[in-house]
This record gives structure tokens, sequence and C-alpha cells, in this order.
């Protein structure tokens, strides 16, 4: 009875005046919400994957919640409190307290329309790429871990996952559900050397582990991630890309390409400040194995709630994400101001299996390379030609890297240099080049309202490559003073 009796002290406002408004309940939590704060408090049960069946493992859950989602939602999550007796009632008390009949963790109350799996249509590229930066900076400044990385950390989902999909199958169709479960097999067999190899260069790190677009909070414009999981360290000590990999499986799955494509890119690039690229870029080639699982998460969690609409859905995506398609390298030259940038986001979700091609940018790799952020003007020096030498290289190398794992490539530079031209096209078989024209009136007008991008080229930079201009005729040369658009389809009918 003194579970129903808290349970009911917690609906009348846990010794405040105000009762709740609302109360949630999941399988393994019920959450009471108020005008201005929501408390939540843990069930008492045993999943096998989690066990919060007694006080000292409800406290140290209520701990590790409170730790992990202090680091990335910080202004949400405010304290963990014991329920303790006070007189013939009960009264919220600091977690360590004597007596504690349970605890509750105490959260400020936000918006629920803000959470993008309840707005998906607001993600835009320039939301998608800071959400994918948001998540790389919380990987480069995680603790590693080893629990649930490499081959090993990787199978303990598979068996769960197949587990699952036999048990759902006769709503889900056991052939669908078999054929997955054998393509998954296939891919995890020639990933394992890559999954250790990950384990081994601090790629596993202590993440979110639940990413999908329900844990994501729009709030003044910025990426608030929230409820990490916290109750199993096998779920949380995880490769970085395949906890990054949620977002992408639900961006796609939720029909926005563009915005999932945006999110990966801009991981890469944050990450890659952080964390060795090299690694970042072979490791793609486990992504389409990564998007996969996430999606059969998706499908038997869907599956057990009574959703199978929506898990046959997510099985389908899954099998999906298992079709290899063959990587493809175009290279997208011009002056600034041509738009090659916008073109290259605007091709990148179509180019390669989903969420489409890798965009590397010769501006985002010299800011990489001289240790400073995406819009943060570098020095002259930073302009040489033995810098231009370095960061070809460099892009060079990252692009010879992601195509090596399956990953199509765009390239984004001025590429006003014939033998740079020639070398990008010698990087992979089928290679195509495209050039960007438009009038010097254009140029200038474009390099003129740039705001907050990562190209350093101003008027002046531009008028001294207009006074160097030569004609391209190695290339095929696209108008880009024409719509987007029709930009797009000239690229494609090539």
């Amino acid at each position: 009875m003194e579970g129903d009796d808290l349970d009911q002290w917690l609906a009348a406002g846990a010794g405040e005046a105000c009762p709740c408004d609302k109360r949630i309940e999941t399988p393994i939590s019920k959450v009471y919400l108020f005008p201005d704060r929501a408390l939540k408090r843990k069930k008492p049960v045993d999943f096998g994957f989690l066990d919060f069946t007694t006080l000292d493992k409800r406290l140290w859950a209520g701990e590790q919640e409170l730790r992990l989602n202090r680091i990335t939602a910080p202004d949400v999550y405010r304290a963990l409190h014991a329920i303790v007796r006070a007189g013939q009632g009960y009264r919220l008390a600091p977690p360590q307290t004597a007596g504690a009949l349970d605890y509750v963790l105490e959260m400020r109350r936000f918006d629920e329309t803000a959470v993008l799996s309840e707005c998906p249509d607001r993600v835009d590229g320039d939301l998608a790429e800071s959400i994918g930066r948001e998540i790389a900076r919380m990987h480069a400044g995680a603790a590693p871990g080893t629990a649930g990385g490499g081959a090993e950390g990787l199978a303990y989902v598979l068996d769960s996952n197949a587990s699952h999909l036999r048990q759902l199958s006769g709503g889900l169709g056991e052939a669908a559900a078999e054929r997955v479960i054998a393509l998954t097999d296939a891919a995890f067999a020639a990933q394992r050397d890559r999954l250790d190899r990950r384990l081994a260069q601090g790629l596993v790190r202590e993440c979110h582990g639940d990413l999908h677009l329900g844990n994501i909070l729009l709030e003044d414009g910025r990426a608030v991630l929230f409820d990490r999981i916290e109750f199993n360290v096998r779920l949380i000590e995880i490769d970085v890309l395949y906890d990054l990999a949620f977002t992408l499986m639900d961006l796609v799955f939720r029909s926005r390409p563009g915005p999932a494509n945006r999110a990966l890119n801009g991981w890469l690039d944050a990450a890659a400040r952080r964390l060795p690229p090299e690694a970042l870029y072979d490791g793609l080639a486990a992504l389409p194995l990564f998007l996969s699982v996430r999606a059969v998460v998706r499908c038997h969690v869907c599956g057990h709630n009574g959703q199978p609409d929506a898990a046959r859905a997510y099985l389908a995506a899954a099998e999906r994400h298992l079709i290899p398609a063959s990587p493809r390298l175009l290279a997208v030259g011009g002056l600034s101001g041509s738009g090659k940038s916008t073109l290259a986001r605007a091709l990148a979700p179509e180019l390669g299996a989903p969420p489409g091609a890798v965009v590397l940018r010769s501006d985002e790799v010299r800011k990489r390379l001289f240790g400073h952020s995406p819009t943060e003007p570098l020095p002259r020096d930073a302009y040489t030609a033995e810098a231009d030498g370095r960061i070809h290289a460099a892009l060079f190398a990252a692009a010879r890297q992601a195509l090596a794992a399956g990953a199509s490539v765009i390239l984004d530079a001025t590429f006003r240099d014939p033998a740079r031209r020639a070398e990008a096209l010698a990087l992979h078989p089928g290679a195509r080049g495209v050039w960007l024209d438009a009038p010097d009136a254009v140029l200038r007008a474009r390099v003129a309202a740039r705001r907050n991008d990562a190209s350093d080229a101003d008027l002046v930079v531009l008028e001294r490559q207009l006074g160097a201009r030569a004609a391209v005729k190695d290339w095929p040369v696209i108008d880009a003073a024409a719509p987007l658009d029709a930009q797009c389809a000239a690229v494609r009918s090539l």
C-alpha cells in the first residue's frame, strides 16, 4: 500500500501546493508533470537488461541518470531526491538520507511539442548540422569504455534483436524477420575485425545510447540531448558511430534524408577535430550495419508496444540499410561564390546509400588542420601554396579512406588548378567533376552576403580569382546562376 500512498503523494504535489497536471507511465518509470518541474520515479522491475528491484539499485540508477544527463542537458536535470517519512506524511530529502522509501529525479519541465519526434519537419539542414556537431562534442569529451564495444559488444545487441524479431515474427512475417537476421549476421561477420579495431582505437566511449529524435529537444534554436540510457553499461559504452546511427536512421525513416546527411557531415567534421580522422572515415564501412541494427531496435519496441504497422516499416528499413551500394565520387569546383557547397549539400543525400555522400569541403578541412572552429577566420599564412598542398593532401586522403569504406564522396573545393582536377578524378573509377560558373556580378553579390561560413574568401580574394580566370574545358560547366533544382538536374544528367 505504501507504493500507492507514495504515488498519491507525488501526484498531489510532493509536498507543494500545486498538484501534477499530467502523468506519463512507461514500462520502467512514472513521470509526474507540474507547471515548472517534473518528478520521475523508477518502477521496481527487472527486465534482464535492467534491474530496478531494490532501493540500492534504484539509487544507483538515479545517480547515473543525473550524472549522465547533466553533461548534455544541465538546465533540464536538477537533482535526485530521496522520499522519506515526515510525521504522518512524506518529504523530499537528499539522496543519501537514511530511511529512504524510494527516489525521484527532479527535472525542469519543457515543451513536449519541441521534442524533435513531434516536429521532425523543423529539422532543416542548419539545425541537423548543429545536431551532428553537438553529438560529436559529447563523444569527444566522453570517457573511453569497453563494455558494449567491439564485436562482442554489438553481438550482445544482435542476439537480443534476433530474439525479439522471432518473438514478433507472427506480426512481422517470419520470412521477413529471418531475412533481416541472416543479412545482419552476414554484415556483422564482415565487420567483426573493424569493430574490434575501433575499440582499440578509442572509438568506444560513454555515449548517449538512445539518440532517436524522441530524445532530442529543440530549445532556443539549439538541440538538447536528454534521457540518456543509465541502466546498462553495455548499452552506454558503445561505438560513437553506432550512437550517431540512431539519429541518422530516425531522420531517414521520417523522410528527412537531407538533414540526415547534414547531421552525418557535421558530426564527421567536428569529430575529426578530436578523434582520429582516418578511423572515422574507415568506420563508415560499418554504418549500414549500425543503421540497420537501430531500425531493428525500433521495430521490436514498436512491436511490443502494439504498433504492428510501424514495426513492419522499421523492419523494411532495416533490410534496406543492408542493401549494398557502390561508392561514387563527384568533385565540385568553381570560384568563390559559385555555390559549390550549396550544390554539394543538395546532391549528397541521393549519392550512395542513405544517409548519402560524405561531403569533404576544403574550407572545413583547412580550418580543422589549423585548429580553428569552422567559422573562425584564419591568418594569411593559412593560404600559402604550401598550406594549399597540405589541405588538398588531407582532402584526398580522407576521400580515399571514405571510398575504401564503401561511402560515396563529394569533394568541394575551387579546383582552379587543372592538375588538382585531374588528381581528384584519379581517386576513383568513374569519378566525375563539374565546374560551376556564374557572371562576375553574381559571384560578387554572393561573397558579399556571406555570414557565418567556413570560407574566408572575401571580395579581395574573389577579385584575384577573377583576374586569373581561365576557361575550364576538362569538366562540364554548370550554370551556377540557374536555380538550384536546375543545377542538380544538370549534374544528374551527367
